[in-house]
């Protein structure tokens, strides 16, 4: 039997990208940028996007993030998100532990996010650091506060 290194080690954390439009792009424009500093320094962060609309695959794939491999973070990037989503954002936070972070957006998963944040270059920035292990970033001390 041969042994391998594990997943995390080898490709290491991931922070996830849901929603879509131009909202998104932007988003993964400022993960990607912050990640390869990151990567160049030795950390091992890549940045997987999925482009939904729609409350029922919205809820669906925010659900699934928890079951994903390696998901670190979770980053929502639209213009309007509530009801089922909302829901589901609670039951990964409760449930698995993975942040998520909202761009200023109608509906009530602002509400129920642990970073609003209304730039969306700046909300896969900080998505980054906030998974980051060599960043002094810490989302839980941010109190919810909205950037």
């Amino acid at each position: 039997m041969k042994t391998y290194r594990p997943f995390d080690q080898i490709y290491g954390k991931r922070v996830i990208v849901i929603g879509g439009g131009a909202q998104v792009s932007q988003v993964v424009l400022g993960a990607v940028t912050e990640a390869d500093r990151h990567n160049l320094r030795g950390e091992r962060i890549s940045i997987d996007t999925i482009p939904l609309v729609g409350e029922e695959k919205l809820a669906e794939a925010v659900r699934a993030v928890g079951r994903l491999h390696r998901a670190s973070a979770l980053v929502l990037a639209g213009s309007i998100m509530g009801g089922g989503v909302v829901d589901a954002v609670k039951e990964l936070r409760e449930e698995h532990g993975i942040p998520v972070i909202s761009l200023n957006m109608a509906g009530g998963v602002p509400d129920v996010s642990d970073l609003i944040v209304t730039d969306p270059v700046q909300a896969g920035v900080m998505a980054v650091m906030a998974v980051s292990d060599t960043a002094r970033f810490d989302i839980k001390k941010s109190g919810k506060k909205r950037f």
